[in-house]
């Protein structure tokens, strides 16, 4: 018998859930995901690197700093290609300033986005719903059909139904991600975020 559109959906969220809480378990496999990786996207395997380095970096900035660790589990860190963007939604503008200003003295960072927010740290049910989001989001990408365009290239990070979308485009593929997403239900803005080629 058919699922219905609904329990696919649940099942397709439990499954992007399961695979977010995953980290430990496929760092192992990390080396052949950077390598996937940089075949595919226009990353060297050595900037692949320094991306992860630099979230990890980063988090355990954010988490040394008494005046930031309170409010540290809800900023959301992504690096790519040495720009780190910060997400998330937390209750003072000064604590946001000081986790940019932190992070910005890291080894290899470019440049910080600080794209956080403030008023109360979102709740499960809208944390849940952003990576549903940003699932459909990836699957959009899939369909778009432009010469030599992969959507690996691109990084969708979701942050209360706002998408963030970073990677090294044509300015031609950011504006086809971008229209894409756009139309993704429960997006509520696209911000775009490219280094173009």
């Amino acid at each position: 018998m058919p699922l219905s559109l609904k329990t696919n959906g649940l099942l397709f969220l439990m499954l992007a859930l399961t695979l977010t809480g995953c980290a430990p378990v496929l760092l192992g496999g990390a080396a052949a995901g950077a390598g996937v990786s940089a075949f595919y996207g226009r990353r060297d395997a050595q900037t692949l690197f320094d991306d992860q380095q630099i979230q990890f970096a980063a988090l355990g900035a954010l988490k040394q700093d008494a005046r930031i660790k309170r409010d540290a589990d809800a900023i959301s860190v992504t690096s790519y290609n040495r720009t780190v963007l910060l997400t998330g939604q937390i209750e003072a503008e000064a604590v946001a300033n000081r986790a940019a200003e932190r992070i910005s003295r890291l080894a290899k960072v470019k440049r910080v986005i600080n794209q956080l927010n403030f008023g109360m740290p979102l709740d499960f049910a809208r944390k849940t719903e952003d990576v549903y989001i940003t699932s459909r989001a990836k699957l959009a990408l899939t369909q778009i059909s432009l010469p030599d365009f992969n959507a690996t290239r691109v990084k969708v990070v979701t942050s209360n139904g706002v998408v963030y979308l970073l990677g090294l485009v044509r300015e031609k593929e950011g504006d086809a991600a971008a229209e894409k997403v756009r139309y993704v239900p429960g997006v509520r803005r696209v911000v775009k975020l490219f280094e173009y080629q």
